[in-house]
Parts: structure tokens; sequence; C-alpha cells
């Protein structure tokens, strides 16, 4: 393995299943624009709660990608 650059960037996923769910929304979002993604961290979870019930779940990672020059 060569040397090499990464760059993070946090995104945020939302879902009205659940937290995993959340996490693949921006994965796979995040895919669709940027190559070689490497690693994903989970930063926080939380909810949104409209009249005293869960309406969405909302993950925020960090995302590491190759950097090309």
């Amino acid at each position: 393995m060569g040397d090499s650059v990464y760059k993070i960037i946090e995104l945020v996923g939302t879902s009205s299943e659940s937290w995993d769910r959340a996490a693949a929304v921006a994965v796979e979002r995040a895919g669709k624009s940027l190559r070689e993604l490497r690693i994903a961290e989970v930063t926080s979870q939380d909810l949104v709660i409209e009249d005293g019930k869960v309406k969405a779940y909302r993950t925020k990672l960090k995302v590491s990608f190759k950097f090309e020059d």
C-alpha cells in the first residue's frame, strides 16, 4: 500500500425505520457521488418526535474517502 490521503466529511442520514437504516441511507447516497468510501464512524444518533411519537431516526456519521488529485 502506497502513501494515501483521505478526506473526512460529516453526513446525517434520516429514516422512519431505524438508526441503522438512517446510516445506510447516508452511506448509499454518498456513494453515488464519492468514490472509494472507506470508513464510516457513527458520531451521534437522535430522534425527531412529533405528537409524542417517533417521527424519524437520525444518524450522524463521519465518512472517509480517498482524496485524489
